[in-house]
């Protein structure tokens, strides 16, 4: 067995091992057959790249270290996002949408702050009286809401 193959399989085990730890945390260690895991839109350790997953086995290879401690930590993001969500704890200031966070290109710890400044500099570029598109005004308004509410 080559080197790359004994890395590849060492970093299958790591991956999994944090689909172990969402279960941990948000199932108490059993998986609930009605629930998914984030796990499996971020990490595909099959190679067969459906698109589904964020983060393919080759592209986690291919990381340095540092982006693979980004990936695992906006992995978590999520994790502890859908944990808050299932136990009614998100309207604890500071606990936004991920989701809504990466589509404003914002990082996932960004703070009221940031949001208000982001949402002041697409606001501009998208109000119609601006020349911008009303669907897009109308899509930032709505996950503005949706994050400060």
């Amino acid at each position: 067995m080559t080197s790359v193959a004994v890395n590849l399989d060492a970093l299958k085990h790591k991956v999994r091992k944090l689909k172990q730890l969402e279960i941990n945390l948000r199932f108490h260690g059993i998986k609930q057959p009605d629930k998914y895991l984030v796990w499996d839109y971020f990490f595909d350790l099959n190679g067969t790249n459906t698109g589904k997953a964020k983060y393919s086995l080759c592209m986690l290879a291919a990381m340095t270290h540092e982006e693979y401690k980004n990936a695992v930590n906006e992995y978590f993001a999520f994790v502890y996002y859908e944990l808050y969500k299932q136990n009614g704890v998100l309207n604890i200031r500071g606990n936004y949408d991920p989701d809504i966070l990466s589509s404003l290109n914002l990082p996932l710890n960004a703070s009221e702050s940031d949001i208000k400044k982001r949402f002041r500099e697409l606001a501009k570029l998208y109000h119609p009286d601006a020349g911008g598109d009303a669907a897009l005004f109308i899509e930032l308004m709505d996950k503005y809401k949706r994050l400060i509410g």
